[in-house]
C-alpha cells in the first residue's frame, strides 16, 4: 500500500530509497484528469501488492522544477527513474503502456540486482561498502539546481532594472544640475544686487530707482518659482506611470490661464526678441480641468517653446472648440522641430533625457504633461509647424453647461 498520497521530493527533505524499482507519478489539479489519475493509482496499488517498488506522487503545481527537470509536456505522466535508462509513459493510455512495459521493467530490475550481487562479492576485506546512490535524491538536487538557476535569472533581471534606474537617476541629476544653473544664477544676481545697494542704517536702497527695485524683486520671485516648478516636475515624473495621479477638476478659463502664464514668462521671450501670436476665441468654452495641473502643462510647453525658438522667432498659441465635448489648445514654435520618427517617443521618460548637449528633446516636463492630460481623459501630441518648428496640441473636456 502507498504510505503517502503526496510525497514531495525536495532538497530540504531528501528521500533515500533502496528499492531497485523507483517510479514517479506526475499529476496536476485539473478536474478532467482526476479520474485518469485515480485509475492509474489504483492499478499501481495492485502492482505494488505483488511486487515491491518505490512510488512517489508529485503534484506539478507544488513541484514545478521537477516537471522542468524531466521536460514534461503533459500530465499525468509515469516515469521510471531507476534502474537506468529512464523511461516516460504519458498520454491517455498510461495503464495499457504500463501493462506492456511492466515485464521488461521487472527483467531490468533482476539484471540490476544480479549486477549488484556480483559487485558485492568483490568488496574489500574490511567489509566497508559504499552507500547506494539514491536516484530520487539526485533528482531532487537537479530540480533544486533548476530552481536556483531560475532565481539567478530573475535576480539578473532585477539587477539590470536597478542599474537602469541608477543610470536614469544619474542622467536626471546631471540634467537638473544643468537646467537649474540659469534660474539660480538669475535669482542670485537679483538678490545680490538688492543686498549690495541696501543701507541698513537708513532702510533704503542706494543708487536703485523704484522701478528697478520692483523689477529685481519680480525677477528673484519668478526665478524661484521656476526652480520650484522644475523640482516638482522632476518628483512627479519620478513617481512613474503606475502610481495614481490625483486631479481636482473644476470650471477653468483656459485662455486666461495661458495669458497669465505668458505674463510671468514675459522677461524670457522679450530677452530673445520673440514674437507671441495668439488666436484664442473669446467664446472658447470653459474646460473641466484642474487649473494647477493644467498650469504645469502650459508652463512646460511655453517654456520649451521659448527655449527652442531662436531669437526673433515666433511662438503661436491657439484655442479651438473642436466638438461639443472637447477643447483643443495648441502651442507652436519656430525651433528645430521634432523628427517624424521620434514623435511617438518624445513623451517617454527615457527618451526625453537623451539630449545632445541640451539641443534635442523637449525637457523633463513632457512626460509629466502627458500624464496630466491623460488624467483629464484628454490627448496630447506633436506635429510639424508649416513654417518650421513644432506644434504641440492637447485636448481637455468642455465644462458641462
Amino acid at each position: 500500500m502507498l504510505k503517502h498520497d503526496y510525497m514531495q521530493v525536495s532538497q530540504d527533505q531528501p528521500i533515500y530509497s533502496d528499492a531497485p524499482l523507483q517510479l514517479l507519478l506526475f499529476i496536476d489539479g485539473r478536474p478532467k484528469s482526476k479520474q485518469q489519475v485515480q485509475r492509474i493509482r489504483a492499478y499501481l496499488k495492485e502492482l505494488q501488492a505483488e511486487y515491491n517498488f518505490e512510488l512517489q506522487i508529485i503534484d506539478v503545481g507544488q513541484q514545478p522544477y521537477l516537471a522542468e527537470h524531466f521536460k514534461l509536456v503533459a500530465t499525468p505522466a509515469l516515469i521510471k527513474i531507476h534502474p537506468e535508462p529512464r523511461q516516460v509513459l504519458a498520454g491517455s493510455n498510461i495503464i495499457s503502456q504500463l501493462k506492456s512495459w511492466w515485464p521488461r521493467w521487472q527483467a531490468a530490475v533482476e539484471t540490476y540486482l544480479k549486477l549488484q550481487e556480483d559487485l558485492q562479492e568483490r568488496v574489500e576485506d574490511n567489509g566497508r561498502t559504499s552507500q547506494p546512490k539514491s536516484t530520487i535524491r539526485s533528482v531532487a538536487v537537479s530540480a533544486e539546481l533548476i530552481r536556483l538557476s531560475d532565481e539567478i535569472f530573475h535576480l539578473k533581471q532585477e539587477k539590470e532594472k536597478l542599474l537602469e534606474q541608477l543610470q536614469f537617476k544619474d542622467r536626471v541629476i546631471g540634467m537638473l544640475a544643468h537646467d537649474l544653473r540659469n534660474p539660480l544664477t538669475a535669482a542670485a544676481i537679483a538678490i545680490e544686487t538688492l543686498q549690495s545697494n541696501y543701507n541698513l542704517e537708513t532702510g533704503e536702497f542706494q543708487r536703485l530707482k523704484p522701478a528697478l527695485i520692483a523689477h529685481l524683486l519680480k525677477q528673484a520671485r519668478s526665478q524661484t518659482k521656476t526652480i520650484d516648478r522644475m523640482i516638482a516636475d522632476l518628483l512627479q515624473v519620478g513617481r512613474g506611470h503606475d502610481t495614481e495621479f490625483p486631479i481636482t477638476p473644476q470650471k477653468t478659463h483656459l485662455g486666461q490661464l495661458c495669458l497669465d502664464i505668458l505674463e510671468e514668462l514675459r522677461d524670457r521671450y522679450i530677452t530673445k526678441s520673440q514674437k507671441i501670436e495668439t488666436d484664442i476665441p473669446q467664446d472658447l468654452p470653459y474646460v473641466y480641468a484642474d487649473p494647477e495641473r493644467i498650469r504645469q502643462v502650459l508652463i512646460n510647453l511655453l517654456d520649451n517653446a521659448i527655449k527652442y525658438t531662436p531669437e526673433c522667432g515666433t511662438i503661436s498659441i491657439a484655442g479651438l472648440h473642436r466638438t461639443t465635448q472637447k477643447v483643443q489648445f495648441s502651442i507652436g514654435d519656430t525651433g528645430p522641430g521634432i523628427p517624424v520618427e521620434n514623435r511617438d517617443r518624445i513623451f517617454e521618460n527615457h527618451y526625453r533625457l537623451e539630449r545632445d548637449e541640451g539641443t534635442e528633446g523637449y525637457g523633463i516636463g513632457l512626460c509629466l504633461c502627458q500624464r496630466i492630460v491623460r488624467a483629464h481623459y484628454g490627448q496630447i501630441w506633436v506635429d510639424s509647424n508649416p513654417y518650421g518648428g513644432a506644434w504641440f496640441h492637447f485636448t481637455l473636456p468642455v465644462y458641462p453647461s
